[in-house]
């Protein structure tokens, strides 16, 4: 998809996994199965459920006497802008330097370590 995907807020992300594991789904599905440590109260479900309507994130089948809400976007085309929109605000654009600290950072296992290096050398010969 070509579209540029709108910002999604940390709110709005939790409403998108659970379309992302089963869509269409009505609003009353899509509260119950958030996770029971959202808290939220339908109407602050439903108006997240507005805003990604809005943002054009979500679609909604009108046809029924209940409306049913799918995603436009995939995970992973989500993801990738979040990835993106994260590393322009916080590391000037530059993706090394996110990954330099990273791995400087974490403890990383020799399993970890071999699919990483795995991992630069076929995106080494793609090139």
């Amino acid at each position: 998809m070509t579209n540029k995907i709108p910002t999604i807020s940390e709110s709005e992300w939790e409403v998108m996994k659970v379309l992302w594991q089963k869509a269409p789904r009505t609003a009353n599905e899509i509260i119950s199965s958030l996770p029971a440590q959202t808290n939220w109260k339908p109407k602050t479900v439903r108006t997240l459920l507005d805003r990604l309507t809005k943002k054009e994130v979500i679609g909604v089948h009108k046809n029924q006497r209940v409306y049913t809400f799918y995603p436009l976007f995939s995970q992973n085309e989500c993801q990738r802008a979040k990835t993106e929109s994260f590393v322009k605000r916080f590391y000037d654009g530059t993706l090394k330097s996110m990954l330099v600290q990273f791995i400087q950072d974490e403890d990383l296992s020799d399993d970890d370590i071999k699919e990483l290096r795995s991992i630069l050398d076929n995106k080494q010969d793609e090139e």
